[in-house]
């Protein structure tokens, strides 16, 4: 049954996958250069500065988090349209970007923390589609 409470929670969940996914893009606009983010400058190196990729390796980097956009907002599409796949699709995505929040935590505590929260929540919920399908 489509209760009021699981169309709001349905869409509060497909808008906050959605910001999540955009939030990567400030990613993949640092590391290649396209943009200057304050919050997320421009540097080579990764593991709070413990690693150096060099001139060469901080693109695909950065294209590793234009990557991450495109899964997690792939997943908030497939999850807002009760896709059944959508659960498979947000674990990928989610790792993904949960690998480069840690590899480029000083910038992105924030990302890590959320990154938990969506894995803790997906391990607690009912792991079928039939929950979203409603």
């Amino acid at each position: 049954m489509n209760t009021p409470m699981n169309t709001v929670g349905h869409v509060a969940g497909t808008a906050f996958l959605t910001l999540h996914g955009l939030i990567h893009l400030m990613g993949l606009a640092a590391y290649l250069k396209w943009a200057n983010i304050q919050a997320l400058p421009y540097k080579t190196t990764v593991l709070g500065g413990q690693i150096d990729l060099g001139t060469q390796g901080i693109p695909v980097f950065g294209v590793l988090w234009g990557l991450a956009a495109a899964g997690m907002l792939a997943a908030a599409l497939a999850f807002g349209s009760s896709w059944t796949g959508w659960r498979s699709l947000l674990v990928l995505a989610t790792l993904l970007s949960l690998l480069l929040t840690i590899l480029d935590y000083k910038a992105a505590p924030m990302g890590i923390a959320v990154n938990v929260a969506i894995l803790i929540w997906l391990i607690f919920t009912v792991p079928s589609s039939a929950a979203v399908a409603q």
